[in-house]
Order: C-alpha cells, then structure tokens, then sequence
C-alpha cells in the first residue's frame, strides 16, 4: 500500500489501521486454536460396549445373570422414586417397545409413555438413529427399570457423538425438576479443557450424575473424572448355578486411574487415597461388569440384528447405580465418601485391570480398579 503524499499525522492513522486489522485476525486465529485445544470440539464419545455383546449373533431367549439375581447379590429392595435421566448419542427407534418386551420376560412393571413412565427427548426432531448406540440405549434404559421400576425414565438422544452435543443433553436432563439421578455410560480421553466444564455435572435440584469408568483397563476417562460425577468401575460376580453369590472380584476391563487435569474433590482428599497427589481419583464404586456374567438385553436395532443379547462392560453399572440413588436418596459423590465403607460396600479386594503395579490391583480398601467397592447396603 502507498502511503507517499499522506502528512505524517495520516500516515501514523492509517498504520494504526493496519496493525488493529492485523492485531484482530491474529487474536481470532489464537482463540479458535485455544478453543480447539481444549479438546471438546473434538471429543467424540464411545459407548462403553466395546465387550457388549458375548455372541456374534442376537438369541432367541435371554442369557446372563437375571433381575432377580443382581438384586439379591447387591441386597437391593424398594421400587424406587422420580426420574432416572439417561444421557445416550443418536436414535434408538425402538427402545420403547424393547423396555417391555425385556420387562414381560422378567415379570417387571410395563413402562411406557401412556402409562407415564417412559419418556424420549430428541434433542433435536431429526436426530439419526445408530445400530451401535442402540445397544448401549436398551442396555441402561432396560437395566436401570429394572433395578427401579419404580421410578420414571427418561431418555436424552444427543444429536451426535460429539461432545458440545453430548453436553447440550446433559445440560436438558439436569436442568429438568424431576430428575434425581443422571446416568452417562459413555467417555473419551481426557483434554485440557475438561477442567472448565465442571458446572455441567452440577443439578439446581440435586440430582446425582454417574459415569461409567471405561472397560479398557488401567486409565482415566472423561466424563468419570469429573469432580461431581460418581464413576463406576466393574466387577465379576461368580455366582453359584441357583445364582447365589459366591465371590466378587474387579474386572480386568475396569477403567481406573488419576485424572490428568481434575483436582482431587475434598472429601476424597481427606479419604487420603495414596498416590493421588492431589489429583482426582477414579473410579469411586463398582459393580458387575465382566460380560462373561453380563446382563440380558433386547435390542430390535443392533449391529447384530434384531433379538436378546448377553452384554457387559462398566456400561451397566452406571444405569443401575442411578436407579440404585432413585431408592436411596442419600447416595452422592460426598456421602459415599463420609460413610464408614465397610458398612455400605463390598470391599473388592482381589483381581487386576492391568500390569502395572499398585495402580492396576484390587485391594483393601480403595483402590483404582474398583474404588469403595459394590453395594450391600443402601440405607446410608
């Protein structure tokens, strides 16, 4: 550009011109890459049913351990109140009438939406439907009535995967007055900006949000590592052949860790967790994971057709612990922390999710493969 002729004054003007034109496109430059950087505008969940399914094929007739089973070996009783918010990507078209065909075989109270205890939310009219997020919608969305028939259900479609769209879910279910517990049974890697999306995670009305932990062994996941998430862990139930507990031991799959960027929430702090440093701790409880004693599930949309599945994964424990906080309303991530453990959970001692050492090892008392432990008493 010419600036010859221009008097001195006009020439210092037109420079300032220049440099705030150039000083605004590099500023707008460094806050799109900041705001990349932060990961969510590239965070991209996967349902936790990496192991869903233990056969290729859907079945005529469910497998796995029943209703009746769990609730016996985790001493769960009462039917349970409010609403269980299941945060899940994409569409399932056929959940409802999958929820009573699972509900009819296993003697449970229908659910519905004309009997008012079924309930869908589209975040948006034309969100997509999804064979592979299907399965993970008729595994928490049967499993948590199960656990509660009582209470209500009600189930969020994301748009996507991705994590803004997530989020935009998430933020519908805890905003809504009903609502008590919120379960998510998905996650991704850790990012920077997770640290910033805390308020999230956080009911006006009090409700209880849980994340299933991961099921790919020793490391950290987000949402779990949230400072106001319970994240649920897993276990292996053995069982007897008339379904009598005989032992619980952590799951190899159990997602476990420290967080790379979340601090350690106050009470777990003074829980005194070794080797935290400071650092969030996961997961906090557990539950049965392993789908070699997985759950029977009906899904009419999977990768695999249409017809009963036996699935597993830590995907399961995070529906049925919020349908556990639908029968006890004192279960939140500071509560489970200030109860004497011994009385309220079972202490996992026994088992690995890794080769590393005293980060990968069930133990007495917390550890990082199955946190406090499962429940087996909920009066607390």
């Amino acid at each position: 550009m010419k600036t010859k002729g221009l008097l001195p004054g006009k020439k210092l003007i037109l420079f300032l011109i220049i440099a705030a034109i150039i000083c605004g496109a590099v500023w707008a430059i460094l806050a799109a890459r900041s705001h990349q950087s932060d990961g969510l505008d590239s965070f991209h969940a996967r349902p936790f049913s990496k192991k869903v399914h233990l056969t290729a094929s859907p079945k005529a007739a469910p497998a796995g351990v029943a209703p009746a089973e769990i609730k016996q070996a985790y001493n769960i009783s009462g039917s349970g109140s409010g609403t269980i918010a299941i945060v899940d990507a994409y569409d399932d078209p056929g959940i409802e009438k999958d929820l009573n065909t699972f509900s009819k075989k296993f003697g449970i109270a229908a659910c519905t939406t004309k009997n008012g205890c079924f309930e869908k939310h589209k975040m948006a009219p034309d969100v997509k439907a999804s064979a592979s997020w299907a399965s993970e919608i008729a595994l928490d969305v049967e499993w948590a009535h199960a656990i509660a028939p009582g209470a209500k259900i009600l189930l969020v479609e994301a748009v996507s995967d991705g994590g803004t769209n997530l989020l935009k879910a998430v933020d519908y279910a805890r905003k809504r007055k009903d609502v008590v517990a919120v379960s998510m049974s998905w996650g991704g890697d850790e990012f920077a900006g997770e640290t910033k999306l805390e308020s999230h995670f956080a009911s006006p009305y009090g409700a209880t949000f849980f994340a299933s932990s991961g099921d790919d062994g020793h490391g950290a996941s987000w949402p779990a590592v949230s400072a106001n998430v319970i994240a649920v862990g897993g276990t292996t139930l053995n069982l007897n052949s008339s379904g009598k507990l005989m032992s619980e031991t952590a799951w190899n799959g159990s997602g476990g860790g420290v967080s790379d960027y979340i601090a350690e929430p106050a009470l777990q702090g003074s829980y005194d967790i070794r080797y935290a440093k400071g650092r969030r701790a996961v997961p906090d409880v557990a539950y049965d994971a392993n789908p070699s004693t997985g759950y029977p599930v009906y899904s009419s949309l999977s990768d695999s057709g249409s017809g009963w599945f036996e699935v597993g994964g830590t995907s399961a424990g995070s529906p049925q612990w919020a349908a556990l906080r639908t029968i006890s309303k004192n279960i939140s991530l500071d509560r489970i922390y200030a109860v004497k453990t011994k009385d309220y959970f079972r202490d996992v001692a026994t088992g690995a999710n890794g080769t590393c050492r005293y980060f990968c090892h069930a133990k007495k008392g917390y550890d990082f493969v199955t946190g406090l432990g499962s429940p087996i008493n909920l009066a607390y």
